[in-house]
């Protein structure tokens, strides 16, 4: 369903994790992020496209390889796609397609189009390097920590700040690469949120934002929850008041714990 929409901008939401999925009209161009999860969703977003495309370019941008983000590339099939160099040089393509396969086997879950690991034509090596979509320009920055292969993107103008698996309001920081890496993104994060001109946060998951206390609040919850990962203090009954599907993530919570002691190793 439909969770934010303005003139320029619209993201839906699943139903699974509250995993985002956005829309945006660059005039010449549509840009589309993350499309998925269930089969009858990426269908909305597949007809949502059809209505408003007009024959124009449609690129398809993917802020990491976790199979919920990836999952709806096959229902594209003429999009550009816009990922980063780590993305594209993954080592075991094959594995989040195994998981996207043995999710639908799990559900009986049938797709109208393939599973297919995405193919990118335009690959990000480096903090800075911008692409110009139609009216927009976006600036791209790497996000190593959730995986080796994030990518965070400043679309203006708008101030659009998309940030993948960082700075949502359902979930604590999910360290799958590594804690180092991670604290690095957060802070890179927050240097860009900083700047002063992020007018609107996009997560991967959770809620859609444009209230520059509630993004930095999440900012700092994030480098908080990193920080008391660090010090070894035991936080899970202050975790489990703030997100409310905490039990659900525990196991999550502990393997965090596990990775940032591997640091201090």
């Amino acid at each position: 369903m439909i969770v934010f929409q303005n003139e320029t901008v619209v993201v839906f939401q699943s139903s699974l994790y509250q995993t985002t999925s956005t829309m945006i009209d660059a005039e010449t161009s549509l840009l589309l992020i993350d499309p998925g999860w269930l089969p009858e969703e990426v269908c909305e977003i597949q007809s949502y496209v059809a209505a408003i495309r007009r024959g124009r370019p449609l690129y398809l941008l993917f802020t990491h390889s976790d199979f919920d983000h990836i999952i709806g590339y096959g229902a594209f099939p003429d999009a550009v796609v816009i990922a980063s160099a780590a993305f594209t040089n993954h080592p075991a393509k094959d594995f989040p397609l195994k998981q996207i396969h043995d999710f639908d086997k799990k559900y009986y879950l049938k797709r109208s189009y393939p599973i297919l690991y995405p193919e990118v034509e335009c690959a990000v090596a480096n903090d800075g390097e911008t692409m110009k979509i139609g009216n927009r320009m976006l600036t791209f920055y790497l996000a190593p920590g959730h995986t080796n292969d994030g990518l965070v993107t400043v679309i203006e103008p708008g101030g659009i700040l998309v940030a993948g698996d960082h700075l949502s309001d359902v979930e604590f920081p999910f360290i799958f690469d590594n804690y180092e890496s991670y604290q690095k993104t957060i802070n890179k994060i927050k240097k860009i949120i900083d700047s002063g001109n992020i007018e609107l946060l996009i997560p991967g998951h959770g809620s859609v934002t444009n209230s520059m206390e509630d993004i930095q609040q999440r900012v700092n919850q994030s480098i908080h929850y990193l920080q008391s990962l660090k010090q070894s203090e035991d936080c899970e009954d202050a975790l489990r008041e703030q997100y409310e599907f905490f039990e659900g993530m525990k196991d999550t919570h502990l393997h965090n714990v596990r990775e940032a002691a591997k640091k201090e190793k």
